[in-house]
């Protein structure tokens, strides 16, 4: 979904994610308000699930407007909380950092 937003000659913000701990009732629900699935799979089994809508025939956003949607409760979410820890206090500097 990201080539095909960038063939179509669209530059800037393609998409948008949700975290969530409770995924199976935010995916049902964008199914039922119309959304579509664009791309969806996990990273590091069932709890780390993430799914693309393509929600641009249903709002009449721009082309290539796309919300992710992202299962937290399994590692990813350790691994973001992590992230986010050690970001807090970070001033700038050596930006390559390493995930242990």
């Amino acid at each position: 979904m990201y080539k095909e937003f960038l063939d179509a000659g669209h530059e800037g913000l393609q998409h948008m994610s949700y975290w969530t701990h409770d995924y199976q009732a935010l995916y049902d629900k964008a199914l039922a308000l119309g959304y579509t699935v664009g791309h969806e799979g996990s990273i590091g089994g069932e709890q780390g699930r993430f799914a693309y809508f393509d929600t641009s025939s249903q709002t009449g956003a721009h082309p290539g407007t796309i919300v992710e949607i992202s299962d937290i409760s399994g590692s990813k979410g350790k691994t973001f909380a992590h992230i986010r820890k050690v970001a807090e206090g970070w001033d700038g500097s050596d930006p390559i950092r390493i995930i242990k």
